[in-house]
């Protein structure tokens, strides 16, 4: 098939974006373009959201937006407008909610059809170009739809009108009368207790996807409560899903969901923010039990991270798609995971007999492949790796001592991994986005904290510096969102100020560096000037001055899915630097977001676990650790190890120099405050005396 000629989308950044920037579609990228187009010519909008490595939206663009025909419909009856979700998450999550609300189902790509005033009247997810899956074709939707604007205008905008309404009232919060107590934690423990699968881990039944907000409010409940049960359900999770083919097993870093109950078939396309968030997750599960399974899959994801998801400049990259091609010769030609699939042959090509079979044991290799669960026959003949055998067993059945197979086993492993280097990659999305670069800070931050790695020190610090450079609007005091291809665009939204906000505070307690202590007190402080709901509490998704390029509703995002909600992070980044500063603006306000989502945990506690946590270190007694003394000192090292062998979420730490209160070395000596409630002890200076302080 020719390429059409460019449409508008060729002077995008966006991979997403720019994937259809040959579609014989007239695409416009959202803004006043497009929306002054379908104002002036009376047409409907067509709105398509999607991200660059949803496999759907291939296959929707395959179908349908490369069709010289059904272009031609879209281009004569509709303004037609696409859509990154990851660049536009106000934008996504608007239209999101009417297309939950309509069909009872959400997804990618979005589809959604406008009025030129940008108010929904019908909405799905994919649709084939054709009737089929029982789904009506693309073509024919758009054809009705036509139809039903030039027959019948006023009813369809009279429908818009009533959909914003109903948005606008679910989206509403009224000012809680208090924040509620401890009951909440524990009913929100028992709503995840009959959600657990104690046998595979997990919440919910397959298709089953990491939601690592339930770990960091499990792991706090137990911290809180010593609840052995809550603790293990995050072990058994993380263990199940550190086995199944939901990781992989040679390159590290974890694939985005698992289409079965038992982690092995995995949804391929692997995204930043499940890295950065299940790396805490591991961190802290190590912190808490000291067992090196959970440090190593730690290790494994900041491994994948520095080897092929980190641009030179320090930002780390998006995502990687699921699809890519099997064959070199037919690039054109991609399905789902054959990047990381493998037939018996090449391993045993490969590798020397014995080694060969001992990986194909412990991976679970089989002769005619092992993936029983392909109705569709994608993986025909093919393994997806995944621990079939504990290294133990499989040294055993080999005959060798375990650290024998262990390192057999990992020689191999890098083998293969050169090997599979040399296949067509899938598509990296290498836009650079201030939250999830925030979350991966936050992550390498507690790594070289926890595992005593400065490498993963020296990363989070490039990235952090990254984002500065490249993301902080020094003139405007604003931060944005993208980068890619040396362009800087769209303003920040609530998330991006709280998750790099966060990430500075994890990067100052490990560094001790007062510019990045700084930073967040300035980002902090924007976030309340440009996002908070000053009458009723909590915070908007986007900033009150968008204008006509922002979504048509404020929302207020209070679910913690697949990352935390922008809400559930502030307030947890308010209340730690209330307890560093001090300050009544920022504890007040991480109270009325408490109070505003008061509700909320208390009816939906399953819905907003990250929400749970803050409120779980708002009712701590607060603890802080200063420090003062020379930083390089073996005693103030010895001390910070001390600290840091330890799970301590309701404590913050800081150095003299940042406290409200200056607190001298003794002596010029390593010393360290211990203060609770409000009331400091007597000053150590050695790790002995602070350990008996922390018990």
């Amino acid at each position: 098939m020719s390429q059409s000629p460019a449409n508008r989308l060729a002077h995008e950044k966006s991979p997403y974006l720019l994937q259809h920037a040959h579609n014989p579609v007239d695409w416009y990228p959202w803004g006043d373009e497009a929306f002054e187009k379908a104002k002036r010519e009376n047409r409907p909008i067509f709105l398509s959201v999607g991200y660059s490595t949803c496999h759907w939206c291939h296959v929707m663009e395959r179908e349908s937006f490369e069709s010289e025909e059904i272009a031609r419909v879209l281009n004569e009856h509709f303004v037609s407008i696409k859509v990154d979700r990851e660049e536009r998450p106000d934008v996504d999550r608007m239209y999101m909610l009417f297309v939950q609300a309509s069909t009872g189902s959400d997804g990618w790509p979005m589809s959604v059809w406008l009025t030129p005033e940008r108010k929904p009247f019908f909405g799905g997810t994919y649709f084939p170009p054709d009737n089929r899956y029982g789904r009506p074709g693309f073509r024919a939707v758009l054809e009705r739809l036509s139809e039903a604007w030039r027959d019948d205008r006023a009813r369809v905008e009279e429908s818009g009108d009533k959909v914003i309404e109903q948005l606008r009232e679910y989206s509403s919060l009224g000012t809680g009368e208090a924040v509620p107590g401890r009951e909440v934690l524990d009913r929100a423990f028992q709503g995840f207790r009959r959600m657990f699968d104690s046998r595979l881990g997990g919440f919910g039944r397959a298709p089953k996807f990491p939601r690592p907000s339930i770990h960091n409010f499990l792991v706090r409940y137990y911290a809180e409560t010593r609840n052995e049960e809550a603790l293990e359900m995050l072990l058994v999770t993380l263990r199940e899903m550190a086995k199944g083919g939901m990781k992989d097993q040679i390159g590290g870093g974890f694939h985005r969901y698992s289409v079965d109950e038992r982690w092995f078939v995995p949804h391929f396309e692997k995204m930043l923010y499940d890295q950065a968030q299940l790396a805490v997750s591991y961190l802290e599960a190590f912190q808490i039990t000291r067992d090196g399974q959970y440090a190593a899959a730690a290790r494994d994801i900041f491994t994948y991270l520095l080897r092929d998801m980190t641009d030179p400049g320090g930002g780390f990259y998006s995502a990687e798609d699921a699809d890519s091609a099997s064959d070199p010769a037919h690039p054109q030609e991609k399905s789902e995971g054959a990047f990381y699939v493998w037939r018996k042959q090449e391993i045993e090509e490969a590798l020397e007999p014995p080694v060969a079979a001992m990986f194909c044991y412990r991976y679970g290799v089989g002769d005619s492949g092992n993936v029983e669960e392909d109705p569709q026959g994608e993986f025909r003949g093919t393994n997806i790796l995944y621990q079939a055998h504990a290294m133990e067993e499989t040294a055993a059945h080999a005959g060798v001592a375990v650290e024998s197979a262990r390192a057999e086993l990992q020689s191999a492993s890098a083998k293969l991994l050169e090997i599979r280097a040399s296949r067509p990659r899938p598509l990296r999305d290498d836009k650079v986005l201030a939250a999830w670069n925030g979350l991966m800070i936050s992550a390498f931050a507690k790594g070289a904290q926890i595992l005593n790695d400065q490498s993963y020190a020296q990363a989070a610090r490039a990235a952090a510096d990254f984002v500065r450079r490249n993301l902080w609007d020094e003139r405007r005091d604003i931060l944005q969102r993208r980068y890619r291809a040396g362009e800087s665009a769209i303003d920040g939204f609530l998330d991006d100020y709280a998750f790099c906000g966060l990430a500075l505070l994890d990067l100052y307690e490990c560094t001790f560096e007062a510019r990045d202590f700084e930073w967040t007190v300035r980002l902090a402080e924007r976030a309340i000037e440009l996002f908070a709901d000053t009458e009723n509490g909590g915070f908007f998704s986007t900033a009150a001055d968008s204008g006509d390029q922002g979504a048509l509703l404020r929302l207020k995002d209070d679910y913690d899915g697949a990352e935390p909600s922008g809400n559930s992070a502030t307030a947890m980044l308010l209340l730690r630097l209330a307890r560093m500063t001090d300050r009544t603006d920022f504890r007040a306000a991480a109270e009325n977001t408490l109070r505003a989502f008061a509700s909320r945990m208390t009816e939906a506690g399953t819905g907003v676990p990250q929400m749970l946590a803050a409120h779980s270190f708002a009712l701590a007694r607060p603890r802080e650790i200063v420090l003062a003394g020379p930083r390089d000192d073996p005693a103030m090292q010895e001390m910070l190890a001390s600290i840091r062998r330890r799970f301590l979420p309701g404590t913050v730490i800081l150095r003299s120099e940042q406290s409200t209160a200056p607190m001298p070395a003794l002596q010029g000596a390593a010393t360290a405050y211990v203060c609770e409630n409000f009331a400091c002890k007597l000053p150590v200076t050695s790790a002995i005396a602070l350990d008996e302080l922390l018990e």
